[in-house]
Formats: C-alpha cells, structure tokens, sequence
C-alpha cells in the first residue's frame, strides 16, 4: 500500500519553532527593524535556510537510529575523554542556561498577557502583596499543567496551537501596520549592511539557530515515530514536509515582527526597548486591534518557549544521563519553578546568562559537529549525508563558529 506524503504538514518541528520564536526573538527582531528599518530582513533568510540544514539532520537521526542527539552523543564519546567534558557543557549550556533563561520566557509572556490584561483585579490585588509579576504563576501553571501530561500528542498539538496563534497575531498587526512592500522586498533579496548593524545580523542569525533545539528536535522525532507501521522513508518524507512547514513558518513570523518595528519606528523619533513598547507605539498608526494582536503574539511566544526549553533540557540531559521517568519530569519542573521564582520577584540572574551566554557560545558548534559526524557515521547506513549534504553542512558548521564568536564575544563586553 502506497502512502501519500504530504507536500506540507505540522508535527515535530513546530517544536523548534515554538522554541527559537521567545521573547528573545522578538525583542531582536523588534530592535532590527527600528534602527536599520527592512535593510537586514536578508539575515532572517539566511538563519532559516541554516536552521533547515541543521534541524533535518537533526529529525534524520532520530528516526533513524530511534534516538536523541544526547543518546547518539553518548554513544560516540563513550569510550572517549571527551564524555565528561562534553557532558558539564551541555548540563551548564543547556540545563542550567534554560533555567536562567526560563525567567525571560516567563517574563515575556507577562508583558504580553499584562498589555492584554493590565487591569485584572486579582492582578492588581496580588500586586498590592508585593508580587512583582503575578503572571508569572498562570504561565508558569500553564506549562507545568501541559508538560505535565507526559503526552507527547498533547505537547505538539499545544504548540502548534501556540505558533499558529503567533502566526495569526503577527502577521495581522504587520498588514495593519501598512508597510513599505518595496523596500521589504528590497531587504529580502538584496542584502545590505549598514553602519553598526554587524551584531544586528548576528543576533538575527543567533536567536534561530540554538543548539538546545537540536536536542530538542532529534528526541522528538524518535519518539514521534516510535513504533510506526511506515517505513524510514516514509517517516523522513513525512519529516521533511514537517520541517519545510513550520521552520519557514517561524520565518515568516520573525519577517512580520521585523517589518512591523520598521513600519512603527524607523525614521521616527521614538525610542524601542521592548516588544510591548512596539505594541503601544502601533495604536496610532493602526489602530487598538493591532495593539492586541501584538499583545498576543508575544504572549503565544512566551508561552511557547517557556512550554519548549524545559522540555528540550530535560531531552538533553536524558540523552547523556539516562534519567527515570520521575527523574525526567523533576528534571523539567525544577527550570519551571527557577523561571517562575525568577520572573515573579522580577530577579535577574546576570551572572549565570553571561555563564550560559558562554557555555551556549562554545556548545553550538561543537554539537553541530558532533550532529554532521553523527549523520556521516555508520549506523546511519544509507542515510547518511551525501556529498553535497556534508558540503552545505560544512558551510552552515562554519556559521556556527561565527555565531558562537559572537556569544562570548558579547558575554565578555557586557
């Protein structure tokens, strides 16, 4: 029997979506689109064409091997010195950078949720207690009660909703905007740098292509297809279509929040410093509906990520430790509970993003190393990377080491 694959189609990788499209995210591409207007929509062509690259060896491996990126790490430096080294950086990388950056997930749907709601007497009342961000514990309830579940139907079905919902938000609050059509064309197609923009780019590039959502990613292809009456083949186109939807769908929304802080800010004299700042500034411009819909969408963003990077650490540390299932799940409520603790007393843990900031800076390429030799190893059989495959991954593993430059390039100046 024959089985049709889809030409698009959601599932795993809309995971990685919600995970790269945060608060992060959103206040750089809000950022890019005031100073530089749509000069540097070009970096977020190039940023998903490398994520494409990165995440579909990524889903290949674990559905081939029916296995994570951690377990395949585990396997190939088992009998090396390396295990150990390469385990403390991505349990100080992954885990403990989620849970630092867990607090801004949270507080980025906070803002979101407080543009939409700011005068909720419950919030006003716990305010008045001295809680400096109550939101904090909805949306922190919220992710628990999803994760919670422990089912992975479930979980990819919630945020798929979630980046639908952004997709909606964003994309109609920039038709409400009415952008400049020709100079957004323009910034697609004809790249350009202007003055000062250099770390603009990067920062793009940066907030796409992580290396917790190749975790992320692998583990949750295996287990999507665990147990399936298809063949590898069929898995991996179904994978493809999976991936060549929701990665450039993630995209597009980073292309609309981008243009919308272009079309609002640049060439104005307003100053930007965060995405509800940009929400406030679209009134008179396009009206309260653009308002919301901004609103929303960095709402849908926090929610997303806050739900995504638990999860991907929890997947990770899995992967090199194997952990029981009450293991796993105290492993992710513990990053849950650290972002609401942090977010809702409105603390920010300097000293341990600048410590993520550089453990993520010299992860990303080695892990994407790591996932290119995975993919040409032998237990792949006869899918692993073709010559052509393994000479754009090369290209892409380069950009890695540009952008991990630029982690501990910034960590070290701020």
């Amino acid at each position: 029997m024959t089985i049709k694959t889809p030409l698009f189609t959601l599932g795993p990788a809309s995971l990685v979506t919600a995970a790269f499209i945060g608060p992060g995210t959103v206040i750089s591409a809000s950022l890019a689109g005031a100073n530089y207007g749509y000069a540097l929509l070009w970096a977020l062509l190039f940023s998903v064409f490398a994520t494409l690259i990165l995440q579909e060896m990524a889903a290949r491996l674990g559905i081939v091997t029916g296995q994570g990126l951690g377990e395949n790490l585990r396997l190939m430096l088992s009998q090396t010195w390396l295990k150990y080294p390469m385990i403390l950086l991505i349990l100080s990388a992954v885990v403990i950078g989620n849970s630092a950056y867990q607090g801004g997930n949270i507080s980025g749907a906070s803002m979101g949720a407080d543009a939409l709601w700011k005068h909720s007497w419950l919030i006003s009342a716990l305010r008045e207690q001295g809680l400096a961000n109550p939101w904090a514990l909805l949306i922190g309830a919220v992710a628990i009660a999803v994760l919670w579940q422990r089912n992975y139907l479930l979980i990819e079905r919630c945020l798929i909703s979630l980046v639908l919902l952004m997709s909606l938000a964003f994309l109609a609050t920039l038709l409400l905007s009415k952008p400049d059509v020709p100079a957004l064309l323009r910034g697609l197609f004809l790249p350009s740098l202007p003055a000062g923009a250099v770390l603009s780019v990067i920062a793009l590039v940066g907030t796409t292509v992580v290396p917790y959502s190749l975790f992320l990613h692998a583990a949750a292809s295996a287990r999507k297809w665990q147990g399936s009456s298809l063949d590898k083949k069929q898995q991996l186109a179904f994978s493809n279509a999976d991936i060549r939807t929701a990665i450039p769908l993630g995209d597009l929304i980073s292309i609309a929040i981008l243009s919308t802080a272009a079309a609002a800010f640049f060439g104005r004299a307003h100053q930007i410093n965060n995405a509800v700042d940009l929400a406030q500034s679209l009134q008179p411009l396009a009206g309260e509906a653009a308002v919301w819909l901004m609103a929303g969408g960095l709402l849908a963003a926090g929610v997303s990520s806050a739900i995504t990077a638990p999860l991907a650490a929890a997947y990770a540390l899995n992967g090199l430790i194997p952990l029981s299932k009450s293991q796993f799940r105290a492993c992710w409520l513990l990053i849950v509970l650290i972002g609401v603790g942090l977010s809702s007393m409105g603390i920010k843990p300097l000293a341990v993003i600048w410590f993520a900031q550089v453990a993520n800076g010299i992860l990303l390429p080695l892990i994407s190393l790591a996932l290119l030799l995975a993919v040409n190893s032998p237990i792949m059989g006869q899918y692993r990377n073709s010559f052509k495959q393994n000479i754009i991954a090369v290209m892409v593993w380069l950009l890695t080491l540009l952008l991990s430059s630029r982690s501990i390039y910034l960590a070290i100046i701020a």
